[in-house]
């Protein structure tokens, strides 16, 4: 029934090793799927290419929702300390959007600064203007370099 399956020889070439997922979902990314999207003129429609840092950074977590329902207690419970800027109170105290990212240093690095760091995936968000930008911050924390739950 299958037969097709055993006789194509480019299968049987010796498969590609990568060290990590992402690094061969990236290569996998710019051999097959980018030279489609470029042919189609996908970006210019959807959305922009894929960069090194979407491939490279550790997974994100988006938490939404309104005001004072506890996202800050959410975050401050799971990285078990209170980080840069965190305000809590029963009035709206959040006035931006905070990206909570591990750094080698703890602070607070303001959303132009963040659209312009290639090591970042957050490149795409100049899109927004600068309006956005004006609101958006990334507090780094160093706690998070060893952080996990399980």
């Amino acid at each position: 029934m299958f037969s097709w399956l055993g006789t194509d020889d480019r299968r049987r070439k010796d498969p590609e090793v990568f060290q990590t997922v992402s690094e061969g979902l990236k290569k996998l990314y710019k051999t097959k799927l980018l030279p489609l999207e470029e042919h189609y003129k996908f970006h210019e429609f959807h959305s922009p290419a894929l960069e090194d840092a979407d491939f490279d950074n550790k997974p994100m977590v988006l938490l939404v929702g309104q005001y004072s329902t506890g996202k800050t207690t959410f975050i401050r419970y799971l990285l078990e300390q209170d980080f840069p800027g965190m305000r809590i109170g029963p009035e709206p105290t959040t006035d931006s959007f905070i990206a909570v990212m591990q750094g080698d240093v703890e602070g607070i690095v303001p959303g132009n600064a963040l659209v312009v760091d290639p090591k970042k995936p957050f490149r795409k968000l100049n899109a927004f203007g600068n309006a956005f930008l004006n609101r958006s911050v990334i507090k780094n924390l160093v706690v998070l370099e060893n952080k996990s739950r399980t």
